[in-house]
């Protein structure tokens, strides 16, 4: 009996397979995790928690996601490796227990201006599918409603070797696609100034040509002075009708200028070429203003900016074409689609609905499908791409967020929380970096990074249970809980901006007086037109500073001393002191090292498998050459300068004998955004979302201006780090300035002197001002979704 009982009480032996419930990381140091050591349990929801710059993406994204999408990639043949993308494995000692990571980052989507969240999803091609069988009158494929196809036609002859003889056969063929001839798909035209490229009462010799680069005695100037085609004495105005069409439209033609075979242009197609086929945002502020006063784009008047030929937007089902549904919010098109009852293509329709009933469960529905992908914010774009996740069939996969509540008004966060626990429910590891309390508060497991930030963090500070957080001592624990308070006294203001009539995206006819010289925050949920309010009825003109969400441009070769402009006054403080040129000073000019051309490391490339960098042996990764070190200032040389924190930095250029007042006013600011403990040397790539929004903010607050706006400045920052930034708002409203803020974060809101809270829901169901006033009458009203969860968060 007794043995019998003993025999009932053993736990059966457990399964070798369901002992592996842990991912096991040992010895990590990427960038600057120090030795981290932590093991992370699997099919539960992790929250990785820390300051912004502790190391939480290194540990996630940088070891964890980066090995486990690496592994997966060697499954693959060398043949198809060669055409990914390869990733060199994280300075780690031990991963183990890894599982196919699914990373849904902040990321931009394509700005392509061909992408829209259409193509982005998938959802554009089911559409197109569907017109192409049900649509009426039928025009052809679905590639006859694609935006990106174009109708060619062609016919010739062609020879094919058939028994033994050679064989000559006429073929034709025919292509029908949706693209607009007009506007290539793009739905909008541009049309150039002229009277902005030169002067027409100056000749070639005189300097008639404006456009930047151009001068009268350059290079670009004299191809087409010397080409023969013109006379370079004659003012534009007397030209004939064919030197005007040579000097404007010209195709690409050999010429001979002073013995050297050129190709000559016209000079609109080289100004496209060479100007406005970059990005506007990655072109020098001089450029880009050029570009601003030259070029004007418009809706395309073939297509009305539908990106479509006639053909396409003819063929409809049940009265809507697809250029109809395109436009539509997607909550009326999710509505539109499940109408549609047809057996023949019942399993597409399914499909598409499950893809738009997505869209709306994620709190995206206020989209249409023809938004441009590139305008998309970073929190939109994350939730984008969960979309084709959500109704995966897959388990035992690893979902690595990077803080899913960024964009998101509170009311949303609660729908964004349970869908994370949709998919840990499903069987999933689910591993979130995120800062706010109510994400954390979800957590089966948490891992708090710190204790502070740049090469202050990088350990684990603590690892268990939300409860054990709080009493943890740590950043994150003493600041979990608090609750900023609505202000008893709000600033008076100096004056008001009327916006009258704001009728951009979906606005309707607003009218709302913004104060000025006072902190206002723009509240509302997504989608309420927040953003379509303040930067649609705000111009960027003289006078108004404004820091959007758009991402820092940088490669491994920039750095916060060459991004804020910070290099410039040090490489001519240290030219000065020494007597030679200021380009001896920077690694990517004279001053590089030859050997690593100033990069620091030597790359290796091994084809298939990931590349090695190693440090170069020559400048021992400093960057510079041998020569450049011996001169100093200060007593440092040029790369102990850019290996300085900023904190130590601002101290050195403020006085004695390194005193440089423009480089100390820069780096007083990078101090003021709470960015000191950062080097100046840091390559961009290395510093984490929020690093790069407060650099942005930085380098902003040196423009002259006297309105201030700001686009969630409090994305990717911990909550210690929110209380500085609410400080330094402070200071710009002391200082004389207006500061208005877009923002979600209630601790902005309850600090904010005055509150526009814009809905009452997304898309069309808003656009409207439900309420301006202070945050006490905002939470005493409770009267909207804003006010209600203000009034929750303060405890009133």
């Amino acid at each position: 009996m007794s043995t019998g009982t003993r025999n009932g009480a053993q736990a059966p032996e457990p399964h070798a397979a369901d002992t592996h419930d842990l991912i096991r990381v040992h010895g990590a140091r990427e960038n600057n995790l120090k030795d981290v050591s932590i093991e992370i349990p699997k099919r539960r929801l992790t929250v990785f928690t820390g300051v912004s710059g502790s190391g939480k993406s290194s540990l996630v994204f940088d070891t964890v996601a980066a090995e486990s999408q690496r592994l997966i990639n060697e499954t693959y043949s060398a043949f198809v490796q060669g055409f990914m993308p390869s990733v060199a494995r994280p300075d780690v000692d031990v991963l183990d227990g890894l599982t196919t990571a699914i990373i849904v980052d902040q990321r931009r989507l394509g700005a392509d201006p061909r992408s829209t969240v259409g193509t982005a999803t998938d959802a554009n091609a089911m559409l197109r599918i569907l017109f192409s069988r049900l649509g009426r009158p039928h025009i052809g494929s679905a590639k006859a409603f694609s935006f990106n196809v174009a109708s060619i036609s062609g016919a010739g002859a062609v020879t094919v070797e058939r028994g033994g003889r050679t064989v000559k056969e006429r073929r034709s063929f025919t292509i029908t696609g949706g693209m607009c001839p007009r506007c290539e798909g793009r739905g909008s035209i541009s049309d150039i100034d002229l009277a902005q490229l030169y002067d027409d009462t100056k000749s070639l010799a005189e300097g008639a040509i404006t456009v930047p680069g151009y001068t009268g005695d350059g290079w670009m100037t004299r191809v087409f002075s010397g080409s023969g085609f013109l006379d370079p004495d004659k003012p534009i105005r007397d030209y004939s009708e064919r030197e005007l069409r040579d000097f404007l439209h010209r195709e690409p033609t050999k010429v001979k200028i002073g013995g050297i075979n050129v190709s000559y242009e016209g000079l609109i197609p080289k100004v496209q070429k060479s100007i406005l086929s970059k990005d506007r945002e990655a072109m020098q502020p001089h450029i880009r203003a050029f570009v601003d006063r030259a070029v004007t784009f418009a809706s395309c008047p073939e297509c009305d900016g539908t990106r479509l030929t006639e053909a396409a937007r003819s063929s409809k089902i049940g009265g809507v074409g697809i250029a109809d549904a395109c436009r539509m919010q997607i909550s009326d098109l999710a509505a539109w689609v499940r109408g549609l009852d047809e057996p023949s293509v019942a399993p597409l329709l399914a499909a598409l609905r499950q893809t738009l009933d997505s869209f709306v469960g994620i709190g995206l529905g206020y989209l249409s499908l023809e938004r441009p992908a590139g305008t998309l914010s970073g929190g939109e774009a994350q939730r984008v791409k969960m979309i084709r996740h959500l109704g995966s069939s897959l388990t035992d996969v690893t979902y690595v967020f990077d803080e899913p509540s960024t964009g998101l008004h509170p009311h949303d966060i609660q729908r964004m929380n349970g869908l994370l626990r949709q998919l840990r429910d499903k069987g999933n590891t689910v591993l979130v970096v995120e800062h706010k309390p109510e994400v954390i508060a979800i957590a089966d497991h948490v891992v708090d990074l710190g204790p502070g930030a740049g090469s202050a963090g990088g350990t684990i500070c603590y690892e268990g249970a939300l409860e054990g957080l709080r009493s943890a001592g740590t950043v994150t624990g003493r600041h979990l809980d608090d609750r900023a308070s609505v202000k008893k006294a709000v600033r008076t203001p100096t004056g008001k901006l009327a916006v009258r009539g704001a009728r951009a995206h979906n606005l309707r006819d607003v009218d709302v007086d913004i104060p000025l010289g006072v902190l206002v925050a723009v509240t509302g949920v997504a989608g309420s037109g927040k953003s379509s309010l303040v930067h649609g009825s705000i111009p960027a003109g003289e006078g108004v500073v404004s820091v959007d969400q758009s991402q820092i441009r940088g490669s491994r070769r920039s750095n916060p001393a060459t991004y804020t402009g910070l290099l410039e006054p040090i490489r001519k403080a240290f030219a000065k002191a020494n007597g030679v040129k200021p380009a001896l000073f920077s690694a990517n000019s004279e001053g590089a090292c030859p050997t690593c051309n100033g990069a620091g490391v030597v790359y290796t490339d091994l084809a298939m498998m990931a590349g090695v960098a190693t440090t170069c042996e020559d400048c021992e990764g400093r960057r510079f050459d041998a020569s450049v070190l011996e001169y100093r200032f200060g007593g440092r040389d040029i790369s102990e300068v850019l290996a300085m924190p900023v904190t130590e930095a601002e101290a050195f250029f403020a006085a004695g004998e390194a005193r440089t007042p423009a480089a100390h006013r820069i780096l007083t600011r990078l101090v003021d955004v709470g960015l000191g403990y950062v080097s100046l040397g840091q390559p961009l790539t290395t510093l984490s979302g929020g690093e790069r929004q407060r650099l942005k903010l930085a380098t902003h607050m040196g423009d002259k201006g006297g309105i201030y706006v700001l686009d969630e400045p409090t994305t990717g920052l911990h909550l210690a780090d929110v209380e500085q930034l609410l400080a330094l708002l402070d200071r710009l409203v002391d200082s004389g300035k207006s500061v208005i803020v877009v923002e979600h974060h209630q601790a902005v809101m309850a600090h904010a002197d005055w509150i526009i809270d814009l809905g009452p829901g997304a898309g069309h169901d808003g656009g409207r001002v439900v309420f301006e006033g202070t945050p006490a009458e905002l939470v005493a009203a409770r009267s909207t979704l804003t006010g209600r969860h203000l009034a929750e968060y303060v405890g009133a």
